[in-house]
């Protein structure tokens, strides 16, 4: 009989330092992910975090975002707290939680907060709680700019104008906005949802001070999951990633989780790494200008399965 997983809610899910632009700059990053009850939504289509809820109390989450700021130091300019969920909605980051949090990261004079959030708790009060303490990003996931493709393919429950109020809403109080865009929603083709992702970004431009381009994998428990053990959904290619990124002006950045993997965004294999890394050194320095000359096999192959697939389903993207 195998054993019942024990959770320890007094310590994030995770936490990692890393490097983020601040100002145009190169900055040292620490980012968390802290055990909520989760998303209240809990409704989309991609996202499996839900299986990392858990009835966390404002205690423990003040407990694990102090276990997480252990990894922080001096030179840690930039901390982005994730919660898999909406780090403004009170019933998953309780009040007391969210303003000592708040409180102490201000003491200890981080330059940048970056949260995650639905446009539907971004309020005026909500962020002035943020802005009265320290400069933050609102971080919102749009995912396309298409409603029918967000309602439909992904659920995400909002509309393109529920972003944008959002979006003027916080730079009105004097605050910024990151828009995360996602490469290849289920029921999208390659070339579709290549198409879809430029010309989001493109329109979220206006509202968003930087654009995040999300590649989409595999989680456990979802309607993609199921797609792809069907043999209905493949990961996006990474080729697909590096003509979005060429194809809209900066600042886009993206974190190719799980790249080279079967569930996560691939090529061939033999490239995997080389375009993968290339795509993290451009979310630092903006350059497209090394994205430019890489090459594979592989990348003919691409090509030649997003002309198939027009030829099937049709340039209705």
């Amino acid at each position: 009989m195998a054993k019942e997983r024990v959770l320890d809610l007094r310590r994030p899910v995770t936490v990692w330092r890393s490097q983020d632009l601040q100002d145009g700059r190169t900055a040292q990053s620490l980012t968390m992910i802290l055990r909520t009850v989760g998303c209240r939504w809990n409704r989309c289509t991609m996202c499996g975090f839900a299986g990392e809820g858990a009835p966390a109390s404002a205690l423990d989450l003040i407990a694990q975002f102090e276990c997480a700021m252990q990894r922080s130091s001096s030179d840690v300019s930039v901390v982005k707290i994730y919660t898999s969920g909406s780090f403004l909605d009170s019933a998953e980051m309780p009040i007391m939680a969210r303003d000592e949090i708040l409180k102490r990261l201000a003491a200890l004079g981080i330059k940048k907060l970056v949260i995650e959030t639905r446009p539907e708790y971004v309020t005026p009060q909500t962020i002035e709680i943020c802005l009265a303490r320290l400069p933050t990003e609102f971080a919102i996931g749009l995912e396309t700019a298409s409603d029918l493709i967000r309602e439909n393919a992904i659920k995400k429950g909002f509309s393109f104008q529920d972003f944008a109020d959002a979006a003027e809403a916080v730079h009105r109080q004097g605050g910024r906005v990151k828009a995360y865009l996602l490469l290849k929603p289920p029921l999208l083709t390659e070339g579709q949802a290549m198409r879809d992702a430029i010309a989001s970004a493109r329109a979220a431009r206006s509202h968003a001070d930087i654009i995040s381009l999300n590649l989409c994998n595999v989680q456990r428990n979802t309607m993609v999951e199921r797609m792809w053990e069907r043999g209905e959904y493949r990961p996006p290619w990474l080729w697909s990633a590096l003509e979005v990124l060429k194809s809209v002006p900066g600042p886009i950045v993206c974190d190719p989780v799980g790249a080279g993997t079967r569930r996560g965004p691939h090529n061939c294999g033999e490239c995997d790494d080389s375009v993968a890394d290339a795509i993290r050194t451009h979310a630092l320095s903006q350059d497209v200008a090394p994205l430019q000359s890489l090459d594979c096999p592989c990348k003919s192959t691409w090509t030649e399965l997003m002309e198939l697939e027009e030829q099937s389903f049709g340039n209705i993207v």
